[in-house]
């Protein structure tokens, strides 16, 4: 009996790669049951290291500034079609900063503008970058500053963890700014200059122009192609293929609230799984209110037992039909 652990971040406390480990001891647990490790992403966190466990591929290193100036290793991945695939928490990600240093209002994109000129150099076929996970809503000005425009023969990709729009009640300022530590103050500030970047009013509205602090708008200004990450990740992983005929599916990340429907890889999990009518079970470290899915004890210290139970559990009960 097949079963896919195909779990999306739990942010801050499991990667998709560590926690589809876990979850898929605990379905090897039930006697008769292969459990496949095939995580997912959608340009959040853990995107790279998700298409290395189905793709293979070299990584490699750059030191890059982190999102206030310090040097910071950042690791990207070379596929073997030539492929660059970048994440850009690697270089100004939230996890880089402790709770007290996180600053939006300073915070700089300037470290993703070095990594990028750092993969350029090893002169690859295409770039795919994933835009999730960052401290920043500079609206790509640090990025830009390094990069200037695009200009290069190199074909550049967009994978969105979102579909929000630069400006606005669902903007980056108003919706993740609070996330990465701004004020209400601050919130309306860093909205400010956001208006103000007129070089991104043509790209406002685009969906996924609001991702990573504005960076859709960034990329889309120079001509690099937007796209729902989790469908491109899917494919690139082939998911369906490795779903098909499967008992079960398991997918979740660390919050499942309308969000999860709305672009990211568990509600694209749930869809994809439907159309080829293959069970699939949703579990969340926290599940908001009104959402079907199996919650988890909410403690981040146990998270990993949570999944093994979990995995042992939804594993019993397809093996019993």
């Amino acid at each position: 009996m097949k079963c896919l652990a195909s779990p999306a971040s739990l942010k801050g406390v499991l990667a998709p790669v560590e926690a589809a480990a876990l979850l898929a001891s605990g379905m090897r647990r039930v006697e008769g049951v292969e459990a496949i490790e095939a995580p997912v992403a959608d340009g959040g966190e853990g995107m790279a290291e998700v298409i290395h466990a189905a793709l293979g591929g070299e990584w490699r290193t750059a030191v890059v500034s982190d999102p206030l100036g310090r040097a910071v290793p950042a690791r990207w991945l070379l596929l073997d079609d030539g492929t660059a695939v970048i994440d850009c928490a690697e270089a100004i990600g939230l996890p880089l900063l402790r709770p007290e240093e996180r600053d939006p209002v300073n915070a700089t994109s300037r470290g993703l503008g070095e990594l990028l000129l750092a993969t350029l150099a090893a002169r690859p076929a295409a770039i795919l970058v994933g835009l999730g996970g960052t401290a920043t809503v500079d609206g790509g000005v640090g990025m830009r500053g390094v990069l200037g425009t695009w200009m290069r023969d190199v074909p550049l990709q967009i994978a969105c963890d979102v579909r929000n729009p630069l400006l606005g009640v669902r903007g980056a300022a108003r919706v993740f700014g609070p996330q990465k530590g701004a004020t209400p103050e601050q919130v309306e500030e860093l909205e400010h200059r956001l208006e103000n970047l007129h070089e991104l009013a043509s790209y406002r509205d685009r969906p996924g122009a609001g991702a990573g602090g504005g960076l859709g708008a960034a990329f889309a200004a120079m001509g690099a192609q937007l796209v729902e990450g989790a469908e491109l990740v899917l494919d690139m992983t082939r998911f369906d293929e490795r779903a098909a005929g499967a008992a079960l599916v398991v997918t979740g990340e660390g919050e499942v609230d309308a969000s999860t429907f709305e672009g990211k890889a568990p509600g694209t999990v749930m869809r994809r799984c439907a159309a080829l009518g293959v069970r699939c079970e949703l579990f969340g470290g926290v599940v908001g209110d009104g959402f079907d899915a199996h919650a988890l004890s909410g403690r981040r210290a146990v998270a990993g037992e949570d999944l093994i139970r979990l995995g042992e559990q939804l594993a019993l009960t397809a093996a019993r039909g």
